[in-house]
Order: C-alpha cells, then structure tokens, then sequence
C-alpha cells in the first residue's frame, strides 16, 4: 500500500504532517508535482517532478496508482479515476471521497464552473482549520492501520 500525493496544491501543513506518518508506519509516500518539491531525506519519501502541462501529475497518479492505494488530492476528476481504481481518496480537509459521494462532487464541480463561466463570483474554499487538518491526520492514521492489518 502506498500514498500518492497530488503535491501542486497540496497545502504545507498537510505535507508536513505525511512526512511524519511515512516515517513512523515505514509507509511508501510520493509526491507527484510539475515543479521541484522539496522531501525530507529518507527512504520512504520521495518526490516526482513531471512537465508542466495540463493534467500531466494527476495522469502520473492515475497510471501509477494501484487498488489499496491512498491518493491525496483535492481534484475531482482525478479522485474519480482513482477511485474507479480501487484507490481510497482523502482531499486536504480529511474528506473521504468515494465511489457513492464521487459523482455529487463531480456535479457540483461541473455546475460551479459554469457559474464562474458566466461571471459569477464564488469564492475560493476557506483557509485550511485547525480543525481541518486533525481531520486529516484522523483519516490518514485510520487508512494506515487499516492497510497495515491488511
């Protein structure tokens, strides 16, 4: 079982936080960007800088990726192809994103860049919370004890 991480717009805090849980389960992580990003030195992290261009991390993910894998991401439409592949997904805020909840996300994806196609201003998501990232580190601890019973 590995953890695959969708690093472009992964947040610092969250990195952080991966970091420290590889080290400690002696889990696989991979950081895949379009840009260098900077991993701690040890044998269970490592990073993948991939060419700049459209989708071309999140296709390094999906090929890559296997069933049983994490991937962390907040992009929807990869969370769907993993997701299809067997792979469990978390986006930023400890949000389990799934098969029975995927194809709402979508929609709702799909429906705000339409409003924003048409001039209309939403906002961007709100800072990352405290409360945020312990739900993260809760569903990323309860992923790993589950693959490491596996």
């Amino acid at each position: 079982m590995k953890i695959w991480v969708d690093a472009d717009a992964c947040p610092g805090v969250i990195k952080e936080i991966l970091f420290r849980a590889a080290e400690r389960t002696q889990t696989e992580l991979t950081l895949v960007a379009n840009h260098l990003v900077r991993v701690p030195g040890s044998k269970y992290i490592r990073s993948i800088q991939v060419a700049s261009g459209f989708d071309v991390a999140d296709d390094e993910i999906v090929q890559r990726s296997e069933e049983g894998d994490l991937v962390i991401t907040g992009d929807i439409p990869l969370a769907a192809e993993v997701i299809e592949k067997g792979c469990t997904v978390l986006n930023t805020r400890g949000e389990k994103l799934t098969a029975e909840n995927i194809k709402a996300r979508l929609n709702m994806r799909d429906f705000m860049d339409t409003m924003r196609a048409s001039g209309i201003e939403s906002g961007g998501p709100s800072a990352l919370s405290q409360s945020d990232r312990q739900e993260f580190a809760n569903q990323l601890d309860s992923w790993l004890a589950k693959s490491k019973r596996s």
